[in-house]
């Protein structure tokens, strides 16, 4: 007769043995499973998370460069899937992803700062700020840090092929910026604080001399200075606008301010020698 303790032994043998099988025949990582006789298991995940980040299958991507990270710390592949863990972050885009995406791209760049793709991480670390840039009548403060992070990758990475790319994106972050600074000045502008609006126009053209939609600024920087009698400040103003834009809603009332502007000089001066 087979005693209970027999039974337990055995079925604790049996558990044991399937255990073991497992372990020789495969690793795993929850569903991420690598076939027994693999002789590369660090190529077959990543190979698999890149096949699935093609797909933007970003959560079964994610697990298998994970298990690349975590698990063979000396792969070549490593740094790789470290930063492929923060593409498919930067690929899911809700706000706590854009969030995990920076971390991933910061630890990046701490952990490889002279790997040849930290070029990438840094433009991928600006672009998660610059996916959370908000209208320009919000809160700039993600603007200003894809600004911060676009301006580091110049500095940083003069010869990379991303280099177009990171200037476009950082044309669009400060004009970004330079439009929500535009919407203040013209608010002043219309609440007609004059003072308060010249300072703000000015401090957009000072800080920022490329921005796209500088016509509307040269404009009411012009205007604000017509409404408190400054027309000899206004007229250079006015004539920039003429001179940098072909093209502009502007142009017509600009045209007409420049000839009442220099109508009241004259007559100033006339007035003056009289």
């Amino acid at each position: 007769m087979v005693s209970e303790h027999t039974v337990t032994s055995k079925a604790g043998l049996f558990l044991a043995a399937l255990a073991l099988a497992a372990a020789v025949g495969c690793v795993t990582d929850g569903s991420r499973v690598v076939p027994g006789g693999t002789l590369e298991p660090d190529k077959f995940l990543f190979d698999k998370g890149t096949a699935a980040l093609t797909a933007k299958k970003w959560l079964n991507a994610r697990e298998y460069f994970k298990q690349v990270v975590e698990t063979y710390t000396g792969s070549s592949y490593r740094p790789d899937a470290k930063l492929a863990v923060g593409d498919t972050y930067l690929g899911e885009g809700t706000a706590e992803a854009l969030v995990l995406a920076i971390n991933e791209f910061t630890e990046f760049l701490s952990f490889y700062p002279t790997n040849k793709r930290a070029d990438y991480a840094q433009y991928k670390l600006g672009l998660a700020h610059f996916r959370q840039m908000r209208k320009p009548e919000r809160d700039q403060t993600e603007t200003r840090e894809a600004i911060a992070q676009f301006r580091t990758f110049v500095t940083r990475y003069p010869m990379s092929e991303l280099m177009p790319e990171v200037l476009m994106k950082l044309r669009e972050s400060r004009d970004r910026l330079s439009e929500s600074d535009y919407l203040v000045g013209y608010f002043y502008y219309r609440q007609r604080w004059y003072p308060g609006a010249i300072d703000r126009f000015q401090s957009i053209l000072k800080d920022d001399p490329e921005f796209t939609r500088r016509d509307a600024v040269f404009f009411h920087l012009g205007e604000s200075y017509m409404k408190i009698k400054r027309e000899a400040e206004a007229l250079p103003i006015y004539e920039r606008l003429v001179e940098q834009f072909q093209e502009s809603e502007y142009l017509a009332d600009t045209h007409k301010r420049i000839a009442e502007a220099k109508a009241t000089l004259a007559a100033r001066a006339t007035a003056t020698k009289s």
